[in-house]
């Protein structure tokens, strides 16, 4: 795995984006979130990775305290379908619904569906290009931003 093609993509960004990619739940394989988030963090994004074995109330907090764009959540373990939603109401309890949430990891494709209808933006699963992701990301977070002038 290696980083973007473009070292200097926050000069192309709108602005700078800020990115909380978060590890919830028992799951204690965090090698492809530290991944991303170095890779996002080289292609110009402001990266927070908030650690293994966090609650849902905890990653939301952090994206208050950080004031987050984006929440990506990364899960190997399965309970996607339960800790994704939990994270939703949180944000939208929170008020901070306008957040992009991505959730990345091993997702089966029939649970997809269902993780978009809760609010996910964009499910990325084993396959997906740094590149594509950080592609996306700035592309997705650029055309949500007021037209300059």
């Amino acid at each position: 795995m290696g980083t973007l093609e473009r070292p200097y993509a926050e000069l192309l960004m709108k602005r700078t984006y800020r990115v909380v990619v978060a590890k919830p739940g028992l799951d204690g394989h965090d090698r492809g979130a530290k991944v991303i988030a170095r890779t996002l963090r080289d292609a110009g994004f402001e990266v927070v990775y908030t650690g293994l074995h966090q609650t849902p109330e905890q990653i939301v907090q952090a994206v208050i305290q950080e004031d987050a764009d984006v929440l990506g959540l990364s899960l190997l373990s399965g309970a996607h379908l339960v800790l994704v939603p939990r994270v939703v109401d949180l944000l939208k309890s929170k008020v901070r619904d306008d957040v992009l949430l991505v959730v990345g990891g091993i997702i089966p494709d029939g649970d997809i569906n269902s993780l978009e209808a809760a609010g996910v933006a964009r499910v990325f699963t084993p396959g997906a290009s740094l590149d594509e992701i950080g592609t996306w990301l700035e592309s997705t977070l650029d055309a949500r931003e007021p037209s300059r002038g």
